[in-house]
Order: structure tokens, then C-alpha cells, then sequence
């Protein structure tokens, strides 16, 4: 069973997603609140999530700074970004402070059930258009702290391409399917990678890439 908290400043929209979602027989809502502050204290209270669904822009504390909030106590808990803006910025800073992706809020229900499952096993919901983005909004950054060559931090060939691969967006079943490995042999790659580079998870390993790229 899957635990979600749902996070929306309209509590229509925030009653209609606790429906729609709680539909799923693999997914119980745990929660529900109006802004990042208040879906903290939920946690801090022992609300139990798995997956935090959190609209993006709210007033009060906002879905990024929510993110960061959640994912600095609780960075076991995904977090999933649901908007109607196309405002990249906003989502960038959501991805950067620990997001592992986002969805528009008018998909199909079965789209954002899936989307929950998808982050819930670990893997990311980032669209290409963002990944390219992401990296341009880090190309300053990154020239200023003069990024290493990505061999340079003792990653293997395959790790490598691991890397490439999690800031392309791919699930671990599609990495596997791309190097002919096991789903399981690409976990202990990733626990390995983070480890390495002394990361968090697969967001902050999609950045890593990004920002270091030649």
C-alpha cells in the first residue's frame, strides 16, 4: 500500500484528487493539506507518506519550499509536483530542492496514479524539455565552480552511463533493458553512485550530471 499526502490550496481540487486517488486499490491518502507548511506538520504529527503529491504554487508555503522543507526531514518521501502553470522556473527550483518530478494537473487520473507509482519505486518524471532546461539554468553555476570531468569522480563505464541515463528521465526497468542488466543489479548501481558522490537521490544525481557535463 502506497501513502500519499495530498497537498492543494483549493479544497475542491484537494477533495477531488483524495477521490480520484484513493480509487486505486494499491494507494490509501493518509493526508490532506492546504500548503507546504501544514503537509509538514502532518509528517511531524505521524501522518504516514510515501508520496507527497503537492501542488506548485500555493499561497503560504508553496510547493518549492515545501519540497525542500519535506525532503530535509524526510528524504525518504517523494515528493510530486502537480501544476497548471507552465512555469518552468517554479518546477526547476521544485527539482533542484528534492522533487522527483511533476505532472500537469488536468492528465487523466490513471496518469497521475501512475505517476505516483512511478516516483514511489524510485524513479523520476522529468520531461525532456525540463532536463534541458535544468541544464541551462546551471550552466552559470557551473561555470563559476569550474565542474570536473564526470570520469574524474571514479565512476565506472557503467555507472556512467547509469548517470547519463537518470537525468534522461529513465525508469530503472528501462535502464536495465538498455544495458542488459537486472532491475536489481541497476539498484545496487545507483546505492553505489550515491555513495560515491555523496548524493541523496536520483534527482540530485540527474543535477550532478547536468551540472558537470561537458
Amino acid at each position: 500500500m502506497i501513502n500519499v499526502v495530498i497537498v492543494d490550496d483549493d479544497s475542491f481540487i484537494r477533495e477531488s484528487l483524495k477521490v480520484l486517488v484513493g480509487m486505486d486499490p494499491e494507494i490509501q491518502v493518509s493526508g490532506a493539506a492546504g500548503d507546504g507548511g501544514e503537509a509538514l506538520k502532518l509528517l511531524e504529527n505521524g501522518a504516514e507518506a510515501d508520496v507527497v503529491l503537492m501542488d506548485i504554487r500555493m499561497p503560504g508555503i508553496d510547493g518549492v519550499e515545501g519540497t525542500r522543507l519535506i525532503k530535509r526531514d524526510y528524504p525518504k518521501v517523494a515528493v510530486l509536483m502537480l501544476t497548471t502553470f507552465d512555469d518552468d522556473e517554479y518546477i526547476i527550483e521544485a527539482l533542484k530542492g528534492g522533487a522527483s518530478g511533476y505532472l500537469l494537473k488536468n492528465i487523466p487520473p490513471d496518469r497521475i496514479i501512475q505517476g505516483i507509482k512511478t516516483v514511489h519505486e524510485g524513479n523520476m518524471l522529468i520531461h525532456p524539455d525540463i532536463a534541458r532546461k535544468l541544464a541551462s539554468f546551471l550552466q552559470p553555476a557551473a561555470a563559476e565552480t569550474a565542474p570536473r570531468p564526470l570520469e574524474s569522480y571514479g565512476l565506472t563505464k557503467t555507472e556512467l552511463s547509469i548517470v547519463s541515463a537518470i537525468a534522461e528521465g529513465f525508469s530503472n526497468k528501462e535502464i536495465a533493458a538498455e544495458l542488459f542488466l537486472s532491475e536489481g543489479t541497476v539498484k545496487n548501481y545507483i546505492t553505489e553512485i550515491l555513495s560515491k558522490l555523496g548524493l541523496r537521490d536520483r534527482t540530485q544525481i540527474a543535477i550532478f550530471y547536468l551540472k558537470n557535463q561537458r
